[in-house]
């Protein structure tokens, strides 16, 4: 099955021309073709001096979406006297950027908004350079990687123009970098002005939109969306899935998570490692030890080998459900199987141990420990230090132990 990728770096919040309140900026990857040199001649280099003549010192009206004017924008020539910052980002800008695209990467570099709106600004770009969908891809590439401010901004005006040619991968990934910044509302308008420009919302835009919801703690919307991806009739992935079974971890219902995970398993589609972990520390936390022993058990046939951490996660189950002895036994099979048990795994065993307030057996353990010369650290003898103490038997407990160490 296909996996989608989407990085995501959160950025400031510039103002979103889609919506009417303010945004954050995202580091959504718009990867063009790269830009094939053609022959230079006298033809060619005119052709190409010319729109950027014409772009010094001329005023551009740019025309509203319902025949309003929308405020003028100079474009003007940048000249020396320009802050040094804005004169090194200039310096760094691609050898091979096209000369059109440099002329725009420039107006940005050293935007004002008192010279105009940023939309006006592009609109007259626009209209003198005639770009194409790989030059709105150079410049969205190139402030994507100086994590310019601006840069959300562009890509969602950049959405509204014809030349851009957007397609719904684009508008899926703004969906996603809202969601992952919890901006509920965003990431619904903008998926509702996809719809309205004729863009159907796919597997990856709805499992974004899942997310999203599971990461807001919206169950409700998150299953009606699951219900909606069901119904475009395509077989799931393990990213759609996965997000599905996140969102009922986040509402504390992990059984109905190990449900979708049996579907999984009968259509021979394994989930993500994080998801199998997340499950089991959910139900770790809610002390349901069969719960969390299944989707242990699941975590192996999955061919994810366990480490320390994950019989932690397990461990710590058998405790909280005052299961000493098969807390004991999970030590020793990790023990077994070659995992160097922890500090942590070692007071955890002591914490089940002190639960059910079997003192023998504690200190017959201690001893095993002693014997395999595995010396407890700070985590256990905190444990070991709050109990004896309760107990009252702190001398008695040394006495042993050290009686048995000069045996």
């Amino acid at each position: 099955m296909a996996t989608y990728v989407i990085n995501i770096l959160p950025f400031s919040s510039p103002t979103c021309p889609l919506h009417s309140e303010p945004k954050k900026t995202s580091n959504l990857h718009f990867l063009g073709n790269s830009l094939c040199q053609q022959p230079v001649t006298l033809t060619s280099c005119k052709s190409q001096i010319q729109p950027v003549l014409a772009a010094i010192n001329v005023e551009e009206k740019v025309e509203g979406e319902i025949g309003k004017e929308k405020p003028k924008f100079r474009w003007v020539e940048i000249g020396p006297n320009i802050p040094e910052e804005q004169k090194q980002a200039i310096s760094q800008l691609p050898f091979k950027m096209t000369k059109r695209c440099k002329a725009l990467m420039r107006q940005i570099i050293c935007f004002n908004d008192k010279k105009g709106s940023l939309r006006g600004l592009l609109s007259a770009w626009v209209k003198i350079m005639k770009p194409r969908r790989k030059d709105w891809l150079s410049i969205l590439k190139e402030l994507n990687k100086m994590e310019h401010p601006l840069y959300l901004e562009v890509v969602e005006i950049a959405l509204l123009e014809e030349s851009f040619e957007a397609n719904v991968r684009d508008y899926t990934k703004i969906i996603h970098f809202y969601g992952m910044n919890n901006q509920l509302e965003e990431a619904e308008r903008t998926r509702l002005a996809m719809e309205e420009r004729g863009f159907v919302s796919d597997q990856v835009t709805l499992t974004a939109m899942i997310h999203m919801y599971s990461k807001g703690g919206n169950l409700t919307l998150a299953e009606e969306t699951f219900e909606e991806l069901k119904l475009l009739g395509q077989p799931l992935d393990r990213r759609s899935y996965g997000s599905m079974i996140m969102a009922y971890i986040r509402a504390g219902m992990p059984e109905k998570g190990e449900m979708i995970l049996r579907e999984m398993d009968a259509q021979e589609i394994r989930a993500g490692s994080e998801v199998y972990k997340a499950l089991l520390r959910a139900y770790s936390i809610i002390g349901d030890a069969d719960g969390a022993q299944r989707v242990f058990d699941a975590i192996q046939l999955a061919g994810i080998p366990p480490d320390d951490r994950t019989c932690a996660v397990l461990l710590n189950a058998y405790g909280m459900a005052g299961q000493s002895q098969n807390a004991y036994a999970t030590f020793e099979n990790m023990w077994r199987a070659g995992i160097e048990p922890t500090d942590r795994c070692v007071a955890l065993v002591l914490a089940a141990y002190e639960k059910e307030n079997k003192l023998n057996q504690a200190l017959d353990f201690l001893i095993g420990l002693e014997r395999e010369k595995l010396i407890i650290g700070k985590e256990a003898s905190e444990v070991l230090a709050e109990w004896f103490g309760r107990l009252g038997v702190v001398k008695e407990v040394e006495l042993v132990l050290r009686e048995y160490a000069a045996g």
